[in-house]
């Protein structure tokens, strides 16, 4: 069918975006992307839905970027998809020892039949599916809510108990004390099985406790990855690169306004998460000099602390010009896996990555985002997530934080296990 495209004025943006999901859920792929109201200056929409699939590919071991970029350079247009955190694999000469409990592959992106733009109360439709009149019509006959289709009550289980934690958190010190690595992101999986949830009520249960700027509902045959994100991987908006690596947090008061003020200038002053914030910018600073042109890699943001319903976070913002020659596959190759979510040096500390968690990552500290006709993209960091495979009624999540010398390993597992509340909380029967 030749692409139709028509443009519509919506009066209320929650909850045409709930008809939307409940719309898209007919189809067996389907991304949604969403920020929230966070940070619209640096925002393409408000949110973008990519449903049905025109075309798609798989990446696979050997050739996974060198694939992705003739898959698109074949015919540029939007793709949607995913990079996992196993494509480390394809960056340096590494391995991984363990399986993944639920495995999305490599990658995998897809050219939509239907994207869905919402911005500012405009809303775009384009389509190859049938006409995007007929898809507004269809969306506007959908519930206003997320209902749940089935209870849920979800009990999770550690894949390592708080002592091993601490353990390996105080090994990996010695590591840092040898002049192995400076900082090192470690983290534990939770996992379920025989779990049985309604994907797009948990979706919504989550990011109404944690709205986020990366959030994203992602669908790929029976696998979901639910995820209410804080941080963008990495952008491309023209020759501009920009990454915006988050390392620090801290708990908010939300009862007690002084505490919780008190709170947001602990962390601004803390010497521990600026050392992990530098150390993570410094990184990403390295990995941008080898794809941008000489001279235009700066901090526009050190140490900037956002707010968050339950969280502040330090996030500092890294922009560079993409060099001239450089195709939009050789930025993501240059950087991934993030800086944020592995630690420096990257290959080294990668390797223990390997050694000292218990499970694979999957596609936790992978990235979710999309492409454009033109070139451009924007990647978050798939954190704050849950994985669900609906075949198979398995369910993971994992959460950690980085790890310096000046590590408490005691506060370091009180932190991931911050981190993991508000998916405990999603998961327990409303």
């Amino acid at each position: 069918m030749k692409s139709t495209t028509a443009n519509f004025t919506i009066t209320d943006n929650n909850v045409f975006k709930n008809k939307m999901l409940n719309w898209a859920n007919r189809f067996n792929i389907f991304c949604f992307l969403d920020n929230h109201g966070y940070s619209p200056g640096s925002a393409a929409f408000d949110c973008i839905l990519a449903a049905g699939c025109n075309r798609a590919i798989s990446l696979q071991k050997g050739n996974a970027f060198a694939s992705l970029k003739d898959f698109y350079e074949k015919k540029p247009g939007w793709l949607f998809g995913h990079l996992g955190y196993g494509l480390k694999n394809e960056v340096e000469s590494l391995s991984s020892r363990q399986d993944e409990l639920i495995d999305f592959g490599l990658g995998f992106f897809f050219e939509p039949e239907v994207v869905i733009r919402l911005q500012n109360n405009e809303l775009t439709i384009t389509s190859t599916f049938k006409d995007a009149e007929i898809i507004y019509t269809e969306i506007e006959g959908q519930p206003e809510t997320i209902a749940a289709a089935t209870p849920t009550n979800v009990i999770v289980e550690a894949s390592i108990s708080k002592e091993k934690y601490i353990a390996a958190i105080n090994a990996l010190q010695q590591h840092i004390i040898k002049g192995d690595c400076y900082e090192i992101n470690y983290c534990q999986e939770f996992s379920a099985q025989n779990a049985v949830i309604d994907p797009l009520y948990t979706y919504s249960r989550l990011v109404n406790l944690s709205p986020n700027p990366f959030a994203a509902l992602y669908k790929l045959e029976d696998k979901y990855c639910i995820c209410a994100s804080p941080e963008r991987y990495l952008k491309k908006s023209g020759h501009q690169i920009i990454s915006q690596p988050i390392k620090g947090t801290i708990k908010r008061n939300n009862e007690n306004a002084q505490e919780d003020d008190a709170n947001k200038k602990q962390l601004f002053s803390s010497i521990k998460e600026r050392s992990e914030n530098v150390m993570v910018v410094d990184l990403v600073r390295n990995d941008l000099s080898k794809i941008c042109k000489e001279g235009t890699v700066e901090v526009e943001e050190l140490f900037g602390i956002y707010s968050f319903p339950h969280l502040y976070q330090m996030i500092s913002t890294i922009k560079g010009e993409l060099a001239d020659d450089l195709h939009w596959t050789d930025a993501i190759k240059a950087t991934f896996p993030m800086g944020s979510m592995t630690g420096a040096p990257k290959k080294r500390v990668m390797e223990l990555i390997d050694e000292y968690e218990t499970t694979a990552r999957g596609l936790f500290s992978g990235a979710i985002g999309y492409v454009t006709p033109n070139g451009d993209f924007d990647f978050n960091v798939v954190i704050r997530s849950i994985f669900y495979d609906a075949a198979n009624k398995t369910l993971s999540f994992s959460a950690g934080g980085g790890i310096t010398f000046n590590s408490n390993a005691e506060e370091e597992y009180e932190e991931s296990m911050l981190k993991a509340e508000a998916i405990v909380k999603v998961l327990k029967e409303r």
